[in-house]
């Protein structure tokens, strides 16, 4: 999937598969709601079924793009559209639901893309 993103975005894969140790650290800092112990994530799956995607100019670039919710909407609308292409379902972890809103959205993980199986 991000090999077709970028062919026409410049971003980066910053993880995909994560071990259930690296999960439950996530956790404990606040930035997932899975912790690994109770309840696998999709990251910690081999092959992993979610992946976080970054776009450039990024945080590899000394720019703080984390809270910049406009540049990740819009990214990730070209990467859901990508993936409808592909006939690929995904989530966003900045519209959980996937009701196109992120007024209803709790947790906010722009970078986060996930496959739904």
């Amino acid at each position: 999937m991000a090999k077709a993103v970028i062919k026409h975005v410049d971003c980066s894969v910053i993880e995909g598969h994560r071990s259930l140790a690296r999960q439950k650290r996530l956790f404990d800092d606040g930035l997932s709601q899975i912790d690994g112990i109770q309840q696998m994530g999709n990251h910690n799956y081999s092959p992993s079924k979610a992946f976080d995607l970054l776009p450039y100019p990024g945080i590899l670039h000394g720019i703080n793009i984390w809270n910049d919710r406009d540049r990740f909407t819009l990214f990730a609308g070209f990467v859901l559209g990508v993936a409808a292409v592909k006939g690929i379902e995904l989530r966003w972890g900045g519209d959980w639901d996937g009701d196109g809103s992120m007024a209803n959205t709790n947790f906010l993980d722009l970078a986060h893309f996930e496959e739904i199986w």
